[in-house]
């Protein structure tokens, strides 16, 4: 399984964070089945071309799948990198995974429509015409509702992890994190949180824009890297001096 071998290649380590997860657990399991299953309803749908047409129409829905794949991918590996940094497997850890899983399962189909569409848009449509396939898969009317969809979807997802996060920090003493690991927890669940607040920011763009302009709430989510790199420069500073005064600590 991926999961097992990238954790035989990083053998229970990963850059200043000890992994504190064994052997692959059940819980672990179930949701790489899950995530697969999330994979597979992406492509369910596709079916063997008969003409050149409906070739360059399933390619079309290539690079669709392939940004899906792609989005699904990164959640899987945040949800690999958590529970192999944690191994947490407590109650409310159990639940809030139960969410998360099945809030990616209801995240395909919109995930899926939205690239479908834009791809489409930007490709010119299947061979009857781009605007015309566009435009029957949605009206203007309704794109705001599809990117409020598309935006709690995706706040969701990253709130969870936010939880998530924030349920290691409760436990830091249990799993006695070091303050350079205490850090980079609190730099995941700040970034968790920001990137959530963000979908909701593009969920109030779709709704407060004019009908027209609706589509353009999409370019919020170019809010992510600047979440990102703050929480990159504001953690980052504290984690060198915490390694410093650890390597300190360490000589003595």
């Amino acid at each position: 399984m991926i999961r097992e071998a990238a954790h035989n290649k990083h053998f229970g380590w990963e850059e200043n964070f000890r992994w504190r997860a064994g052997e692959i657990t059940r819980l672990e399991g179930f949701s790489d089945a899950v995530f697969a299953f999330a994979v597979t309803l992406l492509v369910v749908s596709l079916e063997v071309p008969h003409t050149f047409d409906e070739l360059l129409d399933a390619m079309r829905g290539f690079a669709a799948f392939g940004i899906c794949f792609a989005i699904l991918s990164q959640v899987w590996f945040y949800h690999y990198r958590y529970f192999r940094r944690y191994g947490l497997q407590d109650t409310l850890t159990t639940v809030l995974n139960a969410v998360l899983l099945f809030v990616v399962l209801f995240y395909v189909y919109p995930l899926k429509f939205l690239f479908t569409m834009l791809i489409g848009q930007l490709s010119g449509g299947a061979s009857v015409g781009g605007r015309v396939v566009v435009d029957a898969m949605i009206a203007q009317r309704d794109v705001p509702t599809l990117m409020a969809i598309y935006g709690a979807g995706f706040a969701a997802v990253f709130g969870i992890f936010a939880l998530l996060y924030w349920r290691a920090w409760k436990q830091r003493a249990q799993m006695e994190l070091t303050p350079v690991e205490e850090l980079i927890t609190q730099q995941s669940l700040f970034e968790s949180a920001g990137v959530a607040c963000v979908g909701l920011f593009s969920i109030l763009l779709a709704l407060v824009l004019p009908e027209h302009l609706s589509g353009l709430s999409g370019y919020g989510y170019f809010l992510i890297p600047v979440v990102a790199s703050w929480a990159g420069m504001h953690y980052g500073r504290k984690i060198r001096l915490a390694k410093k005064m650890q390597s300190s600590a360490a000589s003595q």
